[in-house]
């Protein structure tokens, strides 16, 4: 159990967040939680975490925010929104940027927040709700020293490994981008494979089986196939956070004038799964734009 004496808030209480805020309480943390749903709350109240009915409240007090937000236009309504907090922080608090976003945006944040006299780490997660639920996130991470000192109770709570990638914020964010090109290709080249077997006449189950103890497997095909052979697309991570992620990285590929063919096809795949109707379903429901093949169907409980 921590000894700090510091106040930690977590904003975003999604499966991400909620797992790393539940592990922040549960490491002995004073921690405050809020988000907009109100089960989420709840539950987070259930496990022992503050759960005020304002944002305000939930941060007034904080030594260390944690933002764990889909996108940037969230991140920037809860800090400099109608009802942001940013004006309301006390000197020297320090944020710390969760959510997956540019690098650009992640260095112009940064800059912002200085001129109010407040901290910054980007530091974006990987390693899944389960992960996250058992404090044992891959946190990639960039900020300035005696930030990551001050936010050491937090970190040691929700992450097994903590990547300091550079004293500069936006360094974080560039590894995020690398992970999210690979598990956005990944995931997309699972679904193509998965649906080319089904087309070819094989059971899915047995071909699950067999690459995943083949060459062929990866992490993402490991993790993310399960869900279609159960026919249960109850997201975990949704399609069109991959129709987000992989437009970050297209848009460094405008930036630096490099081509990213391979990421470029797996969005249009993220793309065309959303324009069909499954942009909240889990992102393994990619696999449903491809036509003449019938997928398992879920299981009726």
């Amino acid at each position: 159990m921590s000894t700090s004496t510091s106040t930690f808030s977590v904003i975003g209480l999604g499966s991400m967040g909620m797992g790393a805020a539940k592990s922040a309480v549960s490491a002995g943390l004073t921690t405050y939680g809020f988000d907009l749903n109100p089960e989420a709350m709840r539950s987070f109240k259930e496990h022992g975490g503050l759960a005020p009915a304002t944002l305000l409240e939930a941060t007034k007090g904080a030594d260390v925010v944690l933002l764990m937000l889909v996108n940037s236009n969230q991140c920037d309504q809860v800090l400099f929104g109608a009802h942001g907090i940013a004006a309301s922080l006390r000197p020297n608090t320090v944020i710390i940027l969760g959510s997956t976003t540019s690098a650009s945006y992640a260095k112009a944040l940064n800059e912002k927040l200085q001129e109010m006299n407040l901290r910054m780490i980007d530091a974006p997660v990987s390693g899944g709700a389960a992960k996250a639920n058992t404090g044992e996130l891959s946190i990639m991470a960039s900020g300035p020293e005696q930030a990551f000192v001050d936010c050491g109770p937090l970190f040691d709570a929700i992450s097994a490994k903590l990547y300091r990638v550079s004293d500069t914020v936006g360094g974080g964010a560039s590894v995020k981008m690398i992970n999210q090109l690979l598990a956005g290709v990944h995931i997309a080249a699972a679904a193509e494979a998965m649906a080319l077997g089904v087309k070819a006449g094989l059971a899915p189950e047995m071909l699950y089986e067999i690459i995943s103890n083949s060459a062929g497997s990866s992490w993402m095909f490991q993790n993310r196939v399960p869900k279609i052979l159960s026919g249960d697309y109850s997201p975990n991570s949704m399609v069109d956070i991959f129709v987000k992620d992989l437009g970050i990285v297209l848009d460094a590929g405008k930036e630096f004038k490099f081509p990213l063919p391979i990421s470029a096809s797996a969005h249009q795949q993220f793309l065309s799964a959303s324009a069909a109707g499954h942009g909240l379903e889990d992102d393994s429901a990619v696999i449903k734009v491809y036509p003449g093949i019938t997928l398992p169907e879920a299981k009726s409980k």
